[in-house]
């Protein structure tokens, strides 16, 4: 919701300044997720090109877990059992709702490692970062002042998902209110 409210926001603040506003912009806003792992709708899935376009906006465009479970089901209805390259889809999908709401800008992770970077108005609380940092110098390290990196290796995309969304979670739990 609050994504909403601030692509609203944008989008009068632009109109204001006599720009129009764009999606590109507004999209701008939503974190972005690269974990090196297939996510997306399989043409052998859903033949129809339109089709699969306006299923990947719909995908882009669910605010919450209920939006995603209730298209989940409906892609189930129509097209059949997920494939797994779409679950993953679904996935990242939820990964981004959950960063962009404590202030999480970009996530990457690959086989050896990746980093989160941090928003200027991140609600995640410094001092559990630091504690990271402290707890384990050879795993976790600052890049620059907004982005942390992280050495663990995770060679299965599946494994690496889980071990990002558990990492999303323990940062959910040390917010600052």
């Amino acid at each position: 919701f609050n994504l909403y409210m601030e692509m609203l926001d944008q989008a009068v603040n632009a109109l204001k300044e006599g720009k129009e506003p764009t999606l590109e912009n507004l999209l701008q806003q939503q974190t972005e997720v690269d974990l090196k792992l297939p996510a997306l709708l399989p043409a052998d899935y859903i033949h129809d090109v339109n089709a699969r376009l306006g299923i990947y906006k719909r995908v882009a465009s669910c605010a919450n877990l209920n939006d995603m479970d209730e298209l989940q089901v409906e892609l189930i209805d129509r097209f059949g059992l997920l494939p797994d390259a779409t679950k993953n889809l679904f996935s990242l999908q939820q990964l981004k709702l959950k960063a962009s709401a404590i202030g999480i800008n970009k996530i990457e992770a690959n086989p050896k490692g990746g980093y989160f970077e941090f928003s200027q108005h991140t609600k995640v609380n410094p001092s559990f970062i630091i504690g990271l940092i402290q707890s384990a110098p050879h795993i976790y390290k600052m890049d620059g002042a907004s982005k942390l990196r992280f050495a663990i290796s995770e060679a299965n995309p599946h494994e690496r998902l889980k071990m990002v969304t558990a990492m999303i979670a323990d940062f959910e739990k040390k917010v600052s209110h």
